[in-house]
């Protein structure tokens, strides 16, 4: 399979490194020292996996002619730039891993809606300071037909990454899937910002549990106006829970949540707005809280 991967961040370097292991014919747009680290060194991961691999590096996106599977996984505010660079590669199906819920009709417009999948990533990871990728958590990459459904396209994709060791799973129903985890993301991605603690610190604190479980709440009534169901995923994905259970027992979910990733060893874990912040980046608000806010 012929996969372009825009984007040389954490969860991109993850998918990356794992398909060119497998064998998969890969190309990782990436620019600027990223470029030139990735290109001398190839991709480390450690964490979830502990391997290095050379993947093929591609800073000149025009030179790429079609592929299999493009994969968006850039920062949301760099969005509208980086398909820009990538208009004139004929792709049989696009999806992005971004968060929010505006990148399908992004992508569409780019490469048509028969071609573009929906997804969620439910892996994670951090770029270290020395250029390795920390893969931290490996709970599943979902991607479907939208707004609902499975094919043949979709099976093949899901089965070749999951092959390639990042769990994969075709989903027949992706809509549900991305707003469920965009409503649990606004509620922990606030927290983590503001509290700067580890993800599995913040669930287990039961003030900032119930801080977590209001904004959940209140970000499921966007979904609920849209008629979206929404579905509880496991780990750090469970808005059914955080909406309708009662509020005690959706902060002891919580905490359940937050002492398992504990138990786990997964305590390396930092919501990637939070890795921006501490690093003085700017951080995806426009395109995931503002969204909400419009």
């Amino acid at each position: 399979m012929r996969v372009v991967i825009l984007g040389a961040g954490a969860l991109g370097s993850i998918l990356a490194a794992h398909l060119a292991r497998a064998g998969e014919e890969v190309a990782l747009i990436a620019r600027g020292p990223r470029a030139r680290f990735l290109a001398d060194g190839g991709v480390r991961l450690k964490g979830v996996a502990d391997f290095s691999v050379r993947v093929p590096i591609v800073e000149d996106p025009r030179a790429l002619g079609s592929c299999d599977v493009f994969v968006l996984t850039a920062k949301t505010y760099d969005t509208e730039t980086a398909l820009d660079g990538v208009r004139g590669l004929e792709a049989a199906a696009a999806f992005s891993v971004q968060n929010g819920v505006v990148k399908d009709e992004q992508l569409a417009k780019v490469f048509g809606r028969e071609h573009t999948l929906g997804c969620i990533a439910n892996y994670s990871g951090e770029v270290l300071e020395d250029g390795s990728v920390l893969f931290s958590r490996n709970e599943g990459l979902y991607v479907g037909e939208l707004p609902a459904g499975r094919s043949p396209r979709v099976e093949r994709i899901a089965a070749t990454i999951d092959a390639a060791g990042v769990r994969t799973i075709a989903s027949d129903r992706i809509l549900t899937v991305e707003w469920s985890k965009y409503v649990s993301w606004l509620g922990l991605t606030a927290v983590a910002v503001l509290s700067r603690l580890y993800t599995h610190e913040l669930l287990q604190d039961e003030d900032l549990s119930r801080l977590q479980v209001a904004l959940t709440r209140e970000a499921a009534r966007i979904a609920d106006a849209l008629r979206v169901p929404l579905a509880d995923l496991g780990g750090l994905i469970i808005p059914r829970t955080a909406t309708q259970s009662s509020p005690e027992a959706a902060i002891e979910s919580f905490r359940r949540s937050g002492a398992a990733m504990e138990a786990q060893g997964v305590t390396e874990h930092r919501m990637s707005a939070l890795q921006d912040a501490v690093r003085g980046r700017r951080l995806e608000v426009e395109e995931t809280f503002g969204y909400a806010v419009r």
